[in-house]
């Protein structure tokens, strides 16, 4: 079949197989990382191998069930091609999603853009996009961090993003968000263009790749507020940790135990230095290939038009939609997909 070809699923049970011997070694867990990533990497593999042997059998059954010709089979079998063809296109994109952490959760952060009001709305929105996408997936949701706007909306937020191929699909969302409306905040009902930036990073917290080292971090604590600057508790559970090499901030407050927040703020440390080492990799190699460009602020991926006319479009590979309500429901699949196939 076609779509063993698209998997080739011989050559992942050869790797099994190699990687099984592998961690019989008695001498692997001497490297505790290489350990754990041989593990994780044979549990990947049997997943992968036994998701496409139950797809196959489903294939099988349907052809079994074709041969028949029976009338009164049409219908459900009708239903159960167009499911096939769903999961097959699904399986297909999949296949490039190769890089380290594309199998693995997110942390996705959403931050207000000049603008007020008008642009902590926004950033609300997102988040509602965002969190209407994750449920439709099945995957779940853990909000670290949030920041409430003054009058409305959120200044900041970081979700935790928990399901297979989470970081794939989501890094598609990374950059700056652009708005245009009709401000339901100005008075003379004016047109308003509002930013949000979204930020995405792999999940690295069982990942011992970033190390931080006890004097490079200075932790302070603090009382949770809400909205208005109301105390959620009258306890100092919220964590910032400020990174004294790189000057990196990271804020955690939405948890009760301040050794929870504690915890969430250094898993969010650790995927934005992740994050930088990555930069500067990629920064190398673009040099020497002559191509480098730095990501500036204003140049937006996305642009959300809801006035004068509707639209959704993604400026990096032109795919549009024109039920921007559906696109602020959930629907990014189509731009998700766009994007993976013009970049991997």
């Amino acid at each position: 079949m076609i779509f063993w070809c698209i998997f080739d699923l011989p050559e992942k049970k050869v790797q099994l197989n190699k990687l099984e011997i592998e961690s019989e070694d008695p001498n692997l867990w001497e490297d505790r990382q290489r350990a754990q990533k041989v593990m994780k990497k044979i549990v990947d593999l049997r997943d992968e191998i036994k998701g496409w042997e139950v797809f196959s059998n489903r294939i099988n059954q349907s052809k079994e069930i074709a041969e028949f010709d029976d009338e009164s089979f049409r219908n459900e079998l009708e239903s159960e091609l167009i499911a096939i063809e769903k999961e097959l296109d699904e399986r297909e994109l999949q296949t490039l999603l190769s890089g380290q952490y594309d199998r693995g959760n997110t942390l996705l952060s959403i931050h207000a853009g000049a603008g007020g009001t008008d642009s902590q709305d926004w950033a609300e929105m997102l988040e509602r996009m965002y969190l209407r996408w994750i449920d439709k997936r099945n995957y779940s949701a853990e909000i670290l961090d949030r920041s409430a706007g003054e009058e409305a909306g959120v200044k900041s937020v970081t979700i935790a993003v928990t399901g297979a191929f989470a970081y794939g699909y989501l890094k598609s969302e990374k950059g700056v968000h652009r708005l245009v409306r009709l401000s339901p905040f100005d008075a003379a009902h004016r047109r308003h263009t509002s930013f949000a930036q979204v930020e995405v990073l792999p999940d690295i917290s069982d990942d011992d790749e970033i190390q931080i080292g006890q004097d490079e971090v200075r932790i302070d604590v603090f009382k949770s507020s809400g909205a208005g600057g109301q105390n959620v508790q009258k306890n100092s559970t919220a964590v910032r940790l400020l990174h004294i090499p790189t000057g990196i901030i990271v804020t955690c407050q939405n948890e009760r135990s301040q050794l929870q927040n504690r915890e969430n703020a250094f898993r969010v440390l650790r995927a934005k230095l992740l994050e930088i080492k990555r930069e500067e990799q990629d920064k190398e190699m673009a040099l020497m290939r002559g191509i480098y460009q730095k990501a500036e602020w204003g140049s937006q991926i996305r642009s959300y038009v809801l006035h004068p006319y509707q639209l959704a479009k993604d400026h990096r590979t032109e795919f549009e939609s024109g039920n921007v309500n559906g696109v602020l429901n959930g629907e990014l699949d189509g731009f998700i997909q766009a994007y993976l196939k013009a970049f991997n």
